[in-house]
């Protein structure tokens, strides 16, 4: 068995009803799949097993502790060389594993992850989503596999690693951004990391606008908490939510107070997001969307950045404060 598939699941009943169906069409069947329920209240089983004749794959149920102690119970119960994460939102498509073992035959890595998109079947929320989630003039690029501001980061929507990663490194630590914490902990160990553009995922992500932007607050909050364990680890790109959440500010302001057209650089930056978006795209629906799909990544992330930046950096509050800094002390 050359891969294991580890997909932790809470509540997402219709989301594995579809992984699954596109994990039993995959043209390479060289993988196992483990389901790790997480102690939801709406368990999946009846769905995976549907997929039994079609899939190699084991379902497990345990107590709610947490995404990546349930990756870290999968992992303990594998059996391949390399262990493939999804979120349980994913769609994969058919040509996934073989474009995988194409790129390793040809580029052996021990840590690999790849970009994600947007399916068809997607909401046209979703789809805006995304393309502000990969867009350059959003993330960098970070994402979305284009040309990046910020070295490539596997993330657990679609991250793998071999057996002797986990062996040496360890599992997941329980935390916001865990899977960045984990690729830092693979890049100081010594393992090569790389990423794998044709492996692409079709990535869900949240389903309305307030959901988003819980979701980027919080990415934006556990920055902070990385830059405490891994004071390395923060770049330039990182701050720039922050910087033009404040910059917006100082522009509303100006404008209020001394002239309207101190809003112009605002409406020239939000044209180019309509525009890069209708292109991408090629709907302009979804293009006039995306603009405050870009808005409220831009300012989630930025206010989270700040507000834990405040907190945790200024006046060094919080409860997690001590823990993080034990975590870069390896305690």
């Amino acid at each position: 068995m050359k891969y294991s598939v580890i997909i932790p699941v809470y509540n997402r009943i219709t989301e594995v009803e579809d992984l699954m169906r596109s994990l039993s069409q995959q043209t390479c069947k060289d993988f196992e799949v483990i389901i790790v329920e997480d102690g939801s209240s709406e368990p999946c089983e009846e769905a995976v097993k549907e997929y039994e004749g079609k899939v190699d794959v084991k379902y497990f149920f345990k107590e709610n502790e947490g995404r990546s102690i349930a990756r870290n119970y999968g992992m303990e119960r594998a059996s391949g060389d390399y262990f493939i994460f999804f979120d349980s939102d994913c769609i994969i498509p058919p040509v996934y594993f073989d474009r995988l073992n194409e790129e390793l035959e040809k580029n052996p890595v021990d840590c690999f992850g790849g970009p994600d998109a947007a399916d068809e079947s997607f909401s046209d929320v979703q789809k805006a989503i995304n393309y502000s989630m990969t867009s350059f003039l959003t993330t960098g690029g970070i994402r979305g596999g284009s040309v990046q501001l910020e070295k490539f980061t596997p993330r657990t929507f679609n991250m793998g690693f071999s057996r002797k990663v986990y062996e040496t490194v360890g599992g997941f630590r329980e935390m916001f951004s865990e899977d960045i914490d984990m690729s830092m902990r693979i890049k100081n160990a010594g393992f090569s990391i790389a990423l794998i553009r044709p492996a692409v995922v079709f990535h869900k992500r949240r389903v309305n606008f307030r959901k988003f932007f819980r979701q980027v607050y919080v990415f934006g909050m556990s920055r902070i908490s990385l830059k405490l364990i891994y004071p390395d680890s923060m770049k330039a790109v990182h701050c720039l939510p922050a910087l033009a959440v404040l910059a917006a500010i100082a522009l509303i302001v100006l404008a209020i107070t001394v002239s309207p057209w101190f809003l112009a650089p605002m409406a020239l930056y939000l044209l180019a997001i309509f525009i890069a978006a209708y292109i991408t795209t090629e709907d302009a629906w979804i293009a006039v969307i995306a603009v405050p799909a870009s808005v409220i990544q831009i300012g989630g992330y930025g206010l989270g950045f700040l507000k834990a930046y405040i907190t945790k950096i200024i006046f060094r509050r919080g409860r997690n404060v001590e823990e993080e800094i034990m975590m870069r002390k390896g305690k």
